[in-house]
């Protein structure tokens, strides 16, 4: 029997490596990189010395689901359902539902 604590580390690590897919898939496009720069004031060095880094890689999905296009573009590449990404993002810092009421 696992405890919550190892299912939340193994969420977290596929979140991390859905989300470095991500952004193998975002730089195999230069608009789409270019878009991700400028959204997350990142440089192309940033790219390799932050992959390991959970809440980097948390600003690849955030980017990743700003736009329906990008999420569906991503999910039809890889053969994923399109809610991946969210449940993803979902597991990884900062990633906790908001609840209004």
């Amino acid at each position: 029997m696992q405890k919550s604590g190892e299912n939340h580390n193994s969420a977290q690590e596929s979140a991390e490596s859905l989300a470095a897919q991500a952004l193998s898939w975002v730089t195999e496009d230069a608009d789409r990189l270019n878009a991700f720069m400028a959204m997350t004031g990142a440089a192309p060095a940033d790219l390799m010395r932050n992959i390991a880094r959970p809440a980097f890689l948390a600003t690849v999905l955030d980017f990743l689901l700003t736009e329906d296009a990008l999420v569906i573009g991503f999910c039809d590449a890889h053969g994923l359902p399109y809610t991946t990404p969210m449940q993803a993002r979902a597991a990884l810092p900062g990633g906790t539902p908001w609840h209004w009421t």
